[in-house]
């Protein structure tokens, strides 16, 4: 009995110890939102009983309807910005008061300003960066409460090329260490060499200390599914009111490689002791890979020859906004994931760190992107107008977060930068990539460049940078290597084709909407803004996705592509005007619904067997339909239109991305098979679909936590008696809720529904809709989502919510 007391005290004892190290804690919950200007809403005494209740992140300006009227215009999604306030009431235990306090934002658009107790904090005008302050000596501690006030002003439009969404969008949490903890990202991982027989790590601290000289231990720990690896502890003086480096090396013995498609992590847990007594802790992932660039073979990722089949991506999650959700964001992945996507550009900016830890996890190789402009402006109110002031802690923030994760493989200082043009291009150029070496200076530094001509690339002319990324211009890749001799080359940017999922006219060539820099919007497109989805359509400065896939994979040369983009995205709706408010260049559309293109990319990008048929069968009697088919792991296809024949197709010379057939309509179904060696590999069927009789309704998971957080997917469908899409249905769908759970979205992927994306009702596009289902915090049990639209039977669907 005595053994058991004394264990049990041992773990008391244990757990108080922990407690006197570094607490992270959520800070998202029971903040007070005002949309509008308050000047004095700083001040301690403020009135905020009028003010909206809600948890964070959050998007202010995705709640709104789409209207022509809001000053950033269409390009920037056609919902409007603003002023707001964000409030927090809180207290903080006496026992504490000895601690350091910081309050951290992941992000937060715009121009955000921040009191603690009517102290003012500080301004970070930067949407897209992490930031955090020290809290400490304003705090009150025990019973007397401590208020945080935030001022976002993101009132200046138009101020980006994109919707970017507006207030605290992003996580925040309230940060405790003790006087003596590791620096705010002052933990750096290297890994000097890694082979598959051993692998040196290296590990570079930073130990903060706010009290008295001390000597402590630092203990630096190699973990893998949480039983350790490797160690090193070291004794070292941490000086007062200083900042010390220690530098700590392990060697991995038989290391399990990181790589995209076996994406294996370890864990760094660093420890500080005073005496036996921990002091702080951080947690870091590793990944152990090796990658380098070469200019004449390309990319090779642990000495093996890998081509990089990347996408970019927007920060918006759609229907959800720029509001940071991780199953959201995870759901996206996962869809590039299965299309054979293993790289990722974080278009144009710093990610959220969801992104990164996610990437980590599920195998993304990321080109982690800083800035869209430098001082010449694309937009009247863009970051131009702040870069001179804060490009500098900006970019050095962006460097020291993301360093350590194993996604992350290069830095990208700009896109499109217009400084390209001019000198001051060389000099901004090497600044910046001065900056990102200074503090990593081992992953290359790009630029996403246009001018293919060396003695008219300013950027270039720096020879600031490791790797060449080219935007488009695939007509002149054979001239690259000559051009600049020595230099990695990789596709940056590649397509911006256009298309809208389910929508399909019958012309073949190719065309540009719009057709030149002379046009801004395109002359002749379809009355109800939609585009094509044979892929045949581009803006005049991009191309097809098979064409510009081609172009990049049959030279070795080049390392990879990266496609604009994986998901359609709010704003930038090239080539209409409004009413289109997202864009029409994704592979996947704004809802998380495949285009036809998607498989043409898995067909090629993966090694599973693909056939995918397309368009719908519900035509004109006699009317000539392009019939086409993407496939793979296949010698062949066979085109049968009601159990006939209508020919063989392969693809020739090992150039063609698909094949096609034109074939006249009559009712009934159209079926593609393919083989291999004469045997049958797979069969796609598509009927000819009667009148809308039933919605279906479709959870993308059935359970799901029950933390306020997690989501629920739900796909509605409208079918006819058989079951088959009714390819033309547009009913309004009315979504209601029971239980435990509450409808934060809905969607259909149509470029030009102007109806709010946050409202619980949404007209089908082409047979579909979605609706976003998340859980109630501490809350288990049934959700039940009904659906319902006039002269169909409706449907329901039950979610669990689990703890």
């Amino acid at each position: 009995m005595k053994k058991i007391l004394f264990s049990f005290y041992l773990i008391l004892l244990a757990i108080a110890t922990y407690a006197q190290s570094r607490i992270v804690q959520n800070f998202n919950d029971n903040w007070q939102f005002y949309l509008g200007d308050e000047p004095q809403a700083k001040n301690l005494n403020f009135n905020t009983n009028n003010w909206r209740t809600l948890a964070l992140p959050h998007d202010w300006s995705i709640e709104s309807d789409f209207k022509a009227e809001f000053p950033a215009r269409n390009d920037g999604g056609a919902l409007p910005g603003g002023i707001a306030w964000y409030r927090k009431t809180f207290t903080v235990d006496a026992s504490k008061k000895d601690q350091l306090f910081y309050i951290q934002f992941d992000g937060i658009y715009k121009h955000s300003e921040v009191w603690i107790n009517g102290q003012y904090l500080g301004k970070r005008a930067n949407g897209y960066i992490s930031f955090q302050y020290e809290i400490s000596k304003y705090l009150n501690f025990g019973n007397t409460p401590n208020t945080i006030a935030v001022r976002v002003d993101n009132s200046q439009q138009p101020d980006s090329r994109w919707y970017t969404g507006s207030g605290i969008y992003r996580n925040v949490y309230l940060i405790s260490t003790n006087k003596i903890a590791v620096e705010n990202y002052g933990t750096f991982i290297t890994t000097p060499s890694v082979n598959g027989q051993q692998a040196k790590v290296n590990v570079a601290t930073e130990i903060k200390n706010a009290g008295e000289t001390k000597s402590v231990k630092v203990e630096v720990g190699v973990y893998k599914a949480g039983k350790l690896v490797e160690k090193n502890i070291t004794s070292v003086e941490a000086r007062s009111s200083s900042v010390t480096k220690l530098n700590q090396s392990l060697t991995i013995n038989n290391p399990v490689l990181w790589s995209p498609e076996k994406p294996n992590l370890y864990e760094v847990i660093t420890r500080i002791y005073d005496g036996n007594k921990q002091i702080d802790e951080v947690k870091n992932p590793l990944g152990l890979r090796s990658f380098r660039f070469d200019a004449d073979k390309g990319f090779f990722l642990n000495e093996q020859s890998y081509t990089l089949f990347g996408v970019c991506l927007h920060h918006d999650l759609g229907a959800l906004g720029s509001a940071m959700n991780t199953r959201a964001l995870e759901r996206q992945l996962q869809i590039m994931k299965d299309m054979g996507a293993n790289a990722i550009r974080t278009a144009h900016n710093p990610p959220a760190p969801e992104v990164l830890q996610l990437c980590d996890k599920m195998g993304f190789l990321v080109m982690d992107e800083a800035f869209d402009m430098w001082k010449k402006r694309k937009n009247k109110f863009d970051y131009h107008v702040d870069f001179e002031a804060n490009h500098k802690q900006d970019l050095e923030d962006l460097v020291k977060r993301d360093r350590n994760h194993p996604s992350v493989f290069m830095w990208s200082i700009g896109n499109e930068i217009r400084e390209q043009f001019d000198a001051t291009g060389t000099v901004i150029a090497k600044e910046l990539s001065a900056i990102v070496k200074s503090i990593d200076p081992t992953r290359p530094v790009i630029a996403a460049l246009t001018e293919t001509e060396p003695e008219k690339n300013f950027i270039f002319q720096s020879k600031a940078l490791d790797v060449l990324g080219f935007n488009y211009k695939y007509f002149d890749y054979d001239s690259l290597p000559k051009r600049f001799q020595g230099y990695p080359l990789l596709a940056s940017e590649t397509v911006s084709a256009l298309a809208t999922r389910g929508v399909y006219d019958l012309a073949d060539t190719l065309r540009l909407w719009p057709a030149s820099s002379k046009d801004k919007y395109v002359v002749g497109g379809n009355p109800d803004f939609t585009v094509t989805a044979y892929d045949n359509v581009a803006a005049y400065w991009g191309t097809t996705h098979e064409i510009a896939w081609k172009e990049v994979k049959k030279r070795p040369f080049m390392s990879g592509t990266f496609v604009w983009t994986g998901f359609d995205y709010l704003g930038e709706p090239v080539p209409y005007p409004f009413p289109a408010r997202s864009s029409y260049y994704g592979i996947v559309d704004l809802a998380g619904f495949p285009k036809d293109v998607y498989y043409m990319y898995q067909s090629e990008w993966t090694d599973k067997p693909v056939l995918h048929v397309l368009p719908h069968w519900n035509w004109k009697a006699g009317e000539e339909v392009s019939v086409w088919a993407y496939y793979s792991q296949a010698d062949e296809v066979e085109l049968f239109v009601n159990g006939k024949s209508k020919g063989i197709k392969r693809k020739e010379d090992g150039d063609d991305l698909h094949v096609s057939w034109k074939v006249p309509f009559e009712a009934g179904s159209v079926k593609v098979v393919s083989r291999k060696g004469g045997k049958t590999v797979l069969e796609k069927e598509v009927k000819t679909a009667g009148s809308a009789y039933k919605i279906q309704l479709i959870a993308d998971r059935n359970n799901i936590k029950a933390d306020g957080k997690d989501l629920s997917f739900i796909t509605a469908q409208i079918v006819d008696k058989d079951g088959n899409i009714v390819p033309d249905a547009d009913h309004l769908i009315k979504f209601t809720i029971t239980g435990k759970g509450a409808i934060v979205g809905t969607d259909n992927g149509y470029q030009a529904d102007l109806t709010s994306l946050s409202k619980p009702e949404r007209k089908a596009f082409k047979g579909k809709a979605l609706a976003i289902v998340k859980s109630q915090q501490n809350e288990k049990g049934n959700i039940v989502l009904k659906a319902a639209a006039e002269g169909l039977e409706g449907a329901s669907v039950v979610v669990k919510a689990v703890k």
